[in-house]
Order: structure tokens, then C-alpha cells, then sequence
């Protein structure tokens, strides 16, 4: 029978399928290296450039070195992972170790210290951020290293549990399935991290997910236990005799195989071009399909990260019946033309009329992202049997790690690429930020409102009423000596080097400091002549005389809160003066923002707070809605933003179209490697068994 009649009539043998309890446990490894790997490269620097304000820059150069560092562990583990013996065997102890190390980090990147009692004891504020880049950078090292550990013993597994040419696809896909199905939940930490439950009053998503992190370590920690127990290697006894080799000349040879190289190249080529944008498949909803506001894109983005693992758990089928009938490269071109057909529908899709069209190019991104990779790490297979007819030996592991160190390298490098393409879209973080810092604060005087409302209610006894009001008005006390403390550090900091645009916000900053230090001041003496007058009272007192207490200590409490809005707000206006003198191409935009926010300047300063909190609350939430827009970017920002989103990953996938219809292992010569490697392995035995 020809190699071509064995493609037709091809059926996977028995002794070839993997039993379904492997498939499961096999599949459900994909969490680490599709969903928990993603999240952590894309979140942390949307979530650091957004609601921490660090530079997207310097946050795209932290983000290549853990991927840079990977250049040497993922060959040393790959390496480790083939010459390892042991009595579960070389792979499985490798899962155990990295899914726990895995759940540990991804939970300790998170707390990244904030707030400011941290903030208060660094000179400046660049060194503060520089402290938090470190911390950032340390745990992603970390938390990389792990995955390495985990994911690269895993994925040279998947190939040595089935000699089948499909049946590899079978299992790299129910990998892919299994890795969708919990990325079906991932891209909502984005909109659970900026609940309120986890955030808290006045918190930000930074802060919301030092608390989501640690929900997905109580998953992770329990399926490496699972994993490591269920999984088997089935060709472990073989391996087991192998002789090992030193790590330069398995390195060397992996790297001079063209085989391999040309499956490299093409998928290099696309993973960079999506890796480049894929930070800006955030931005955009928030900022340009949704002008700022994130909540609503919040859940857009929940929503369509959810439209895209629900796809690439349908397309795993396809694909499976794809493979069967066109075989691996055909169904590789057809993935890249699905993903150029997405990033073409973009220029329609991306419209703030009509947000939820970015459904459409998503469902197609999906499908081809899936079909890719998947098909990559199933041919690395196919290069590893090949190898093995010719050389006689064995090494899953280096290969693997060898082809997840130039996708990570890729990743790497389009990290770095991502931050400066931020910058050079001139996208504003300290714009967003402060708007953060004002509706933080405007959340924490929504809850005191709440707090005092509360008092209305007449079940209340006086005895009851007068024990909260002695408590709260304490703890505004306490928050005032707390804030004027701050003030007074910040006044003391060095100012950084001067900008000739922003010299004049400068002096205005001291001004604010200056006025709001005498402003705390004073209500926190208010604060301590209120406190006395507590002393007097008892559950005796008339009713009357604790009224008019409660009436005074009504504003007396959101004093703080409002100058901390008040403070918020003035250096906000500053910056979009600043902005606007170097800006001269955005004139019209920064005057609507300035406009605006000298508009909520000024109800900040003239707002009146009495015992009756109804005037404040209708003016409270005017000042709320004028807050939105004002996380607005410029229009040459958001235009290159979709300009660049659109047209790299698009130039990038023809380029490996090219080289993909060049790739030389077809399917029919991967059937011809399958049978020599069989004849070969019976000769072996039978030689055995004679000797």
C-alpha cells in the first residue's frame, strides 16, 4: 500500500488512541500556558499603565526580561526534563511543582505595595514608581519561571502519549479546549477586579485583583495535585534506558534541524504580529469605543473574552476534521487566512455606535489563533519522530522548549514593542489615573452619604444614634491627622526636573498643598472641639441639643473626603493645561476637557453640606457625570491605536503565509517516518529477543 492510500484510508490503531481519562486530565494542563501565562503579560500592563499610572513604556521593557529570562530556563527545563529519572517517572514531577509555584506567584504579583502610607517615604514620584516596577518585574520572574517549569515537561508529554499522526492534534486540541474552557472566565477578572466587592470603596483594579488572584490559586493548587496523579508515560520505560546527553549538543542539535526551524519561522512570524497589539485590544474598547468610561467596556470585554473561549472550544472540532481531511499545512494556511479576514473586519467593527460588532472579528481571531497553535505544537511531534528515525534518539523536551522559547522571545520582544507603540500613540496614563484618584474619592463621600442617611431612620434610640456619631466623627478625625500628615510629606518631597510646559502646574501644586494643608488644619481643630463637646453628652441629653450636634458634625466628617476631591480635581485641571500647551494638534479636544473639569472644580469648591443631604446628593451626582468623559484621549491617539492594531498583525500573517507554503513535512511523509519508525522497532525487538 502507497503512503498516499495509508493518508486515505488512515484510521488511529488502538494501541495508539489515549484512554479519555488522559485526554481529560492531559487537557486540563492548558489553563497555565493559555489562560494564567496571557493574563498575567496583557493585565499587568494594562492594569499598571491605567490604575497604578506607570509608564506603558517602562512596563513593556519589565515585560521582555522575565520572557528574556526564559531563554535560559526553558532549554535548562526542557533539557532537566529529558535526562530526569525518577519513580514517577521524568515529566510529572515537573506538573506538581509548577502548577504550585504558578498559583503562589500569580497571587504574590498582585499585591504590588500602593497606597500612601508606601507612597509617602520615597523621595519623589518617579522613585516611588520605580520601587513598583521592581516588585512588579521580581514577581513576574517568578511567576514566568514557574510556567516554564510546568509547561514545557507538559507539552513534551502530549507528544510522546501517542505515535499517531492525528491522534497528537486530538490531544494538543482537548489541551486547547480544556485551556479555552477557564479562559471562558479570565477575561471577567478585568470586570470582577473592578467590583467594589473586591476593590473596595475608593480602591482601583490594582487593588481588585490582589483579590481575584488569590480565588484563582484555590483552583490551581488542587489540580496539580491531580495532575501529577492522574497523569501517566506511557513511554517512560523506554526512556528510562536511555542515555542521557549534556545540554549543549542536544541545544545545538535541536537548532540545526531545518525541519524544525521552518516550522519556527512561520509561527514566530504570526505569534509576534498579534503580540505586538494585543495590549491594544484593550485599549480601544475603553477608550475608544466607550471614550474612557470603563465599566461599560468592562463588560464588553468580559463579554467578547467570552464570545472567543466559547469559539475556541466549538472550533477544537473543526479543526480535528480539518486536519483529517486536508492535513496539518493546508489547515495551518487556512488559520492564517481566518486571522487576516479578522484583523480586515476591524476597520468596520471598531465602532462606537455598534460596540458589540468587535464580536465578529473575535469569533474569526479565535478560530484561526486556535487552529495555529494548536496544529504548531502537534508538528513539533511529527519533527521529533522524524529526528528520531534518523538520529535513534529521543528529546521531546528540548525540542518543545526550544519552540516556546521563540514564541516566548516573540512574545518578549512585542512586549516591549507594545509600550513603545503606547507612548508613541501618545496615550496619556496620568490623565487616567487622576481621574481614578477623583472618582476614588468621590466613591468614599457616596458611602459617607450612605453612612448619614442611615441616621434618619427612627428605630434608631438615641442611645444608638449617639454612638455612631461619636464613632464616625472619630474616625473622620482620625482620616483628617492622617491626610494632613500626607500633605505634609508631599510638601516636603523634592519637585522633579522642571518642564518649561509644566513649571506653571508646578507652582499651582504648591498652592493646593499650601491651601489644603490650613484647610485640614482647621477642620481637624473643628474635629477636636467636636469631640469635646461628646464628652457632655449622655443618653439623658435632650433630644434637641443632640440634633444640632448632628447637624454640625454632618459636614464636619465629609470635609476631608471633599478635599481630597478638591485636590484631585485642581491637579487634574493642571495636567490638561500642561498637556494642552505641548498638544497643539488636539487644541479642541483638551478646551472640552478643561472645560469640563474646571466646571467640576468649581461645584467642588462651592458645594454646601447641611444636615439635609438632599441638595448634595443631586449636586454630587451632576459633578459624577461630568467626571466620565473626562478619561477622553485625543483623536491622533485613538486613530493610531486602530491604525497600528489592524495593520501589524496583518503584514506579519501574510509574511507567514509565505513561509508556511514552503514548510517541507506533509502528511504523506509523515506517514512514511510513522511506518520506518514501526519496522524499525520490531527489528530492535526481535534482534532483542534473539540475543
Amino acid at each position: 500500500m502507497s503512503a498516499q492510500e495509508m493518508h486515505v484510508h488512515h484510521g488511529t490503531k488502538a494501541e495508539d488512541r489515549i484512554p479519555f481519562s488522559q485526554l481529560i486530565a492531559f487537557g486540563f494542563g492548558g489553563i497555565i500556558p493559555i489562560a494564567l501565562f496571557n493574563i498575567a503579560g496583557q493585565l499587568m500592563g494594562l492594569i499598571g499603565n491605567i490604575s497604578l499610572g506607570l509608564s506603558a513604556f517602562w512596563l513593556g521593557v519589565i515585560l521582555i526580561i522575565p520572557r528574556l529570562w526564559d531563554a535560559v530556563s526553558d532549554p535548562i527545563v526542557g533539557h532537566l526534563s529529558d535526562n530526569t529519572r525518577t519513580r514517577w517517572g521524568r515529566r510529572r514531577p515537573f506538573l506538581l511543582i509548577g502548577g504550585i509555584a504558578v498559583a503562589v506567584s500569580f497571587v504574590l504579583m498582585w499585591w504590588i505595595p500602593d497606597g500612601e502610607q508606601v507612597h509617602v517615604w520615597f523621595p519623589s514620584e518617579s522613585g516611588f514608581q520605580w520601587f513598583q516596577l521592581c516588585y512588579i518585574l521580581f514577581w513576574l520572574l517568578v511567576f514566568f519561571t514557574a510556567c516554564t517549569i510546568f509547561e514545557i515537561p507538559h507539552g513534551a508529554l502530549g507528544m510522546e502519549m501517542s505515535a499517531d499522526y492525528h491522534e497528537r492534534t486530538r490531544l494538543f486540541s482537548a489541551k486547547s479546549f480544556f485551556g479555552n474552557l477557564f479562559a471562558m472566565s479570565t477575561p471577567w477578572l478585568f470586570a470582577l477586579a473592578n467590583m467594589e466587592i473586591f476593590k473596595g470603596t475608593g480602591g482601583n483594579l490594582a487593588d481588585g485583583m490582589r483579590y481575584v488572584s488569590m480565588m484563582i490559586a484555590a483552583i490551581l493548587i488542587p489540580l496539580s495535585f491531580w495532575w501529577f496523579f492522574a497523569v501517566r508515560e506511557p513511554g517512560f520505560q523506554v526512556a528510562a534506558k536511555q542515555k542521557k546527553t549534556p545540554f549543549w549538543k542536544d541545544m545545538r542539535h535541536t537548532a540545526s534541524n531545518k525541519t524544525f526551524l521552518g516550522l519556527v519561522v512561520i509561527i514566530f512570524t504570526l505569534a509576534m504580529g498579534f503580540n505586538f497589539v494585543n495590549l491594544l485590544g484593550y485599549y480601544i474598547p475603553i477608550f475608544y469605543i466607550f471614550g474612557g468610561d470603563k465599566s461599560a467596556a468592562a463588560t464588553l470585554l468580559g463579554i467578547n473574552g467570552t464570545v472567543w473561549a466559547i469559539t475556541g472550544l466549538i472550533a477544537v472540532f473543526p479543526l480535528n476534521w480539518l486536519s483529517s481531511k486536508l492535513g496539518k499545512q493546508k489547515t495551518l494556511l487556512i488559520a492564517i487566512v481566518l486571522m487576516c479576514l479578522a484583523q480586515l473586519s476591524k476597520i468596520v467593527c471598531y465602532n462606537p455606535e455598534y460596540p458589540y460588532l468587535v464580536i465578529f472579528p473575535t469569533i474569526l481571531l479565535s478560530s484561526g489563533m486556535l487552529f495555529f497553535f494548536t496544529l504548531g505544537a502537534s508538528m513539533v511531534g511529527d519533527i521529533c519522530d522524524e529526528d528520531d528515525l534518523k538520529t535513534g534518539h529521543r528529546s521531546e523536551g528540548s525540542y518543545y522548549s526550544i519552540f516556546w522559547w521563540f514564541i516566548k522571545m516573540g512574545t518578549a520582544f512585542a512586549s516591549f514593542v507594545a509600550g513603545a507603540l503606547i507612548v508613541f500613540t501618545q496615550f496619556d496614563e496620568a490623565q487616567v489615573t487622576k481621574v481614578d484618584d477623583l472618582q476614588g474619592h468621590m466613591r468614599e463621600i457616596q458611602s459617607q452619604v450612605q453612612v448619614w442617611e442611615g441616621y434618619q431612620d427612627l428605630s434608631v434610640t438615641q442611645t444608638e444614634l449617639l454612638k455612631k456619631i461619636k464613632k464616625h466623627s472619630a474616625e473622620a478625625l482620625e482620616e483628617s491627622k492622617e491626610y494632613l500628615s500626607d500633605l505634609e510629606k508631599e510638601s516636603l518631597k523634592k519637585q522633579e526636573q522642571p518642564n518649561p510646559f509644566v513649571t506653571e502646574a508646578q507652582g499651582q501644586k504648591k498652592n493646593l498643598l499650601f491651601n489644603g494643608l490650613a484647610r485640614t488644619k482647621t477642620t481637624i481643630g473643628d474635629l477636636e472641639q467636636l469631640q469635646l463637646r461628646f464628652e457632655e453628652l449622655n443618653p439623658q441629653t435632650e433630644s434637641s441639643r443632640i440634633k444640632s450636634i448632628v447637624e454640625e458634625a454632618i459636614p464636619l466628617t465629609f470635609q476631608t473626603p471633599l478635599e481630597k476631591a478638591r485636590m484631585s480635581s485642581s491637579e487634574l485641571l493642571s495636567h490638561l493645561e500642561a498637556e494642552s500647551l505641548e498638544a497643539q494638534n488636539s487644541v479642541e479636544h483638551y478646551d472640552q476637557l478643561i472645560q469640563t473639569i474646571s466646571r467640576v472644580n468649581s461645584r467642588l469648591s462651592n458645594i454646601t453640606i447641611t444636615a439635609n443631604l438632599d441638595s448634595f446628593v443631586s449636586e454630587f451626582n451632576t459633578i459624577e457625570e461630568d467626571i466620565v468623559p473626562l478619561t477622553r484621549q485625543t483623536p491622533y491617539t485613538l486613530f493610531m491605536m486602530r491604525a497600528v492594531e489592524i495593520g501589524l498583525p496583518l503584514l506579519l500573517s501574510i509574511i507567514s503565509i509565505f513561509f508556511a507554503l514552503r514548510y517541507s513535512l506533509s502528511e504523506k511523509r509523515c506517514y512514511e517516518i510513522k511506518e520506518a519508525l514501526k519496522q524499525r522497532n520490531m527489528a530492535r525487538l526481535t534482534a532483542a529477543k534473539s540475543s
